[in-house]
């Protein structure tokens, strides 16, 4: 496999000798004058090497490699060094560089580099296609653990929809693994190598949103001084993902469902029309049909994205899989902070599964930082005596009868009823955990059942 080469540097002349090198070596290079042009062209799979220089503008070279390790940790990178940069390429190696080279160099040093990088890539590529064809657990276990039920049958509806060309909304709570989910999808797909363009609905400019989806041609508007595509356009023949879909505005919802039904786009201040191949995804933290109901968000839209629908369990539909996931972000914390791993208690698990984490995976994540940086303990009552069973059996039990009667203002018979409960095992219940009805009657008073 002769994979390509994507070589990035802001310099014009050196971009364009460093690309003549790998072409008269044989190699397909494609040149880019900045990590922005490319970024999204590296997808999981990639089957090539990515050459870039260490200091741009923009986004430089160690955070584009960190980009691209934070979607397939073994595409390689070689980073291209001035005299001045050898500590930093140091510390870039420590932190996953495949390799580097300082300038000025020799063409043949250089192409000696990138083949070495390409057989490394080829090698893992095979070995990932081998190991999917034994039957063996593939990346979508790393990407997406749990033990839980829901998320068992997530990742086999991702394995069965990931190689369709369905479009897909994906619902979730914030911090859920929405993302996570769709470049899943995008990476199974037969789209795999073209680019994953995610697009942030909520951060887009509203004077520009329409420019920066459908692009613009020169003199669109005063400041468009140049054609320019747009994101869908540059998505070609690949993955388009919507995220946080409900925050689109009203009037951009009806162009974007014009695009999505006729998969063609027209640049503002044209009018011809460009055939669009891309297949598009969508998320959503927002219940959409709530936002229909509210006169927020199209219908037609709704119906036309949720062909099929993936729901990503909250923490809280999975608390069994709270422990392992912790244990997991510690260890990918303490490598990427270089630091050694710190022990993390069966009590610290127990506290941490009873837990509220309303901000998901992503809150956990970011205890697992704090704990392995020593900011800060899970819990501050670790070496606290262990709740018993019984007790938090009990615990469970009283917020959940409390629950029901806070939903029914404190009315008996549709408590017992919703419980499964009888009316004389609700009240000794009620008794047991000190639970005064009257507490939750709408009008503070206990009044006759």
């Amino acid at each position: 496999m002769n994979g390509p080469v994507f070589v990035v540097d802001d310099d014009a002349d050196l971009r364009a000798s460093t690309a003549q090198a790998m072409d008269l070596a044989g190699l397909a290079v494609r040149a880019f004058a900045s990590a922005e042009e490319m970024a999204d062209l590296v997808g999981f799979g990639f089957p090539g090497v990515v050459l870039t220089d260490i200091r741009m503008p923009g986004i430089d070279g160690m955070t584009l490699m960190n980009r691209i390790h934070a979607i397939d940790r073994e595409v390689p990178v070689i980073l291209m060094t001035g005299h001045g940069d050898l500590q930093l390429a140091v510390r870039a190696m420590r932190e996953g560089a495949h390799d580097f080279i300082e300038k000025p160099f020799a063409a043949a040093q250089l192409t000696e580099i990138v083949a070495r990088a390409l057989e490394y890539r080829r090698l893992v590529v095979e070995n990932r296609a081998l190991r999917a064809a034994a039957g063996q657990a593939d990346d979508l276990e790393h990407r997406l653990p749990g033990r839980a039920n829901v998320m068992i049958d997530l990742r086999r509806r991702i394995r069965t929809l990931g190689p369709s060309e369905a479009d897909v909304l994906i619902i979730g709570q914030t911090g859920a693994g929405k993302e996570v989910v769709a470049r899943a999808l995008h990476d199974m797909s037969p789209r795999a190598r073209a680019p994953f363009v995610a697009i942030d609905c909520a951060a887009l400019p509203a004077d520009l949103i329409e420019s920066e989806l459908f692009g613009h041609e020169a003199g669109a508007f005063p400041t468009a001084l140049r054609a320019r595509f747009g994101k869908f356009e540059h998505a070609q023949r690949g993955t388009v993902l919507l995220d946080d879909l409900a925050s689109m505005p009203l009037a951009v919802q009806g162009k974007l469902l014009r695009v999505i039904e006729s998969r063609v786009v027209t640049r503002l201040g044209s009018n011809e029309v460009y055939p669009l191949d891309v297949r598009f995804m969508a998320t959503s933290r927002a219940d959409l049909h709530a936002e229909v109901a509210a006169g927020r968000f199209r219908d037609d839209l709704l119906y036309r994205l949720n062909v099929v629908t993936l729901n990503v369990p909250s923490l809280e539909e999975r608390r069994e899989d709270i422990g392992m996931l912790f244990l997991t972000l510690v260890d990918q914390a303490a490598g990427r902070h270089r630091r050694d791993a710190p022990k993390v208690s069966p009590m610290m698990i127990a506290r941490l599964t009873q837990r509220d984490w309303p901000g998901n995976v992503r809150e956990l994540r970011n205890a697992a930082d704090r704990f392995v940086l020593g900011l800060e303990s899970p819990h501050a009552t670790d070496n606290a005596a262990p709740q018993r069973l019984a007790d938090r059996v009990a615990a469970f039990e009283r917020r959940e009868i409390e629950a029901v009667l806070a939903t029914h203002g404190g009315s008996l018979r549709p408590a017992y009823e919703a419980l499964g409960l009888s009316r004389k095992t609700l009240y000794e219940k009620m008794q047991k955990h000190g639970i005064s009805k009257a507490a939750f009657s709408n009008d503070g008073a206990s009044g006759a059942e």
